[in-house]
């Protein structure tokens, strides 16, 4: 089976459960984390996250909501597109 990546980028205030709330979601759903960095600036916390989602559990749209959704419990913004969107809208 051909791997198919999706990026995952996190970005507000830092606080308690941010990644164990993100990778906690990605385990539920069979979505492996390839890669993973995160970084705290003062308090505002940025992570991203490279996932392989070819033998994920749910569709992408549903994953997509359930990300927006803990974003909004936890007060940051979680977002997740595939890795040919991501790279064509990051290319110089």
């Amino acid at each position: 089976m051909q791997k198919t990546n999706a990026v995952i980028t996190v970005n507000g205030q830092d606080k308690v459960g941010i990644i164990s709330t993100v990778s906690g979601i990605l385990s539920k759903n069979n979505v492996n984390i390839a890669n993973i960095t995160q970084t705290i600036m003062q308090s505002f916390f940025t992570m991203v996250m490279m996932v392989d989602i070819s033998e994920m559990s749910t569709d992408f749209e549903a994953l997509t909501k359930e990300l927006e959704i803990a974003g909004e419990d936890l007060g940051v913004q979680i977002r997740i597109q595939h890795e040919a969107i991501f790279n064509s809208m990051h290319r110089l």
